[in-house]
């Protein structure tokens, strides 16, 4: 099978709102007032347990259909806590990440502990987001300097 490619590229509008654009889909970013936003978008970590929870949806629908287990259901409840210490450039020990994420799955099934027990380990096995928050991936950041745009005219 194939690998699956994924990108976004967008640019900010300000200090706090990013936008940017994936497929056919603007994705925006914000940050809440008190981080220096308007509180108009989820902010980067927000999206980050989004697309973990959206990750789960996914795989655990496919996973229960693979089980034959009957999911008409399921709710998704995510939190996780950051230190905002090192983001804000102070000392700290601890990670610029988050230091936990909680998942609380309530599936509404008909399916056996034994058969649910299943299903959630194959689901952590199986899902990409679940394997880069558990796992360090491999980042390479380069910086190409653009000149201003008033600067070059």
């Amino acid at each position: 099978m194939s690998n699956l490619k994924f990108s976004l590229a967008g640019t900010n509008e300000t200090a706090a709102r990013f936008v940017g654009k994936t497929r056919n889909f603007q994705l925006i970013v914000d940050e809440p007032e008190g981080l220096g936003g308007t509180d108009s978008a989820a902010n980067p970590v927000e999206y980050i347990l989004a697309g973990y929870a959206g990750c789960i949806n996914v795989v655990g629908h496919l996973v229960a259909k693979e089980l034959n287990i009957n999911l008409n259901k399921l709710k998704i409840e995510i939190e996780g806590e950051i230190n905002p210490a090192r983001l804000f450039g102070k000392p700290s020990a601890d990670r610029a990440g988050y230091l936990y994420i909680h998942v609380n799955l309530k599936p509404e099934t008909d399916a056996s502990d034994e058969q649910l027990a299943e299903w959630i380990s194959e689901v952590e096995y199986r899902c990409p987001v679940n394997d880069n928050l558990s796992n360090a991936t491999p980042i390479n950041v380069t910086v190409e300097k653009e000149t201003p745009t008033e600067l070059a005219a």
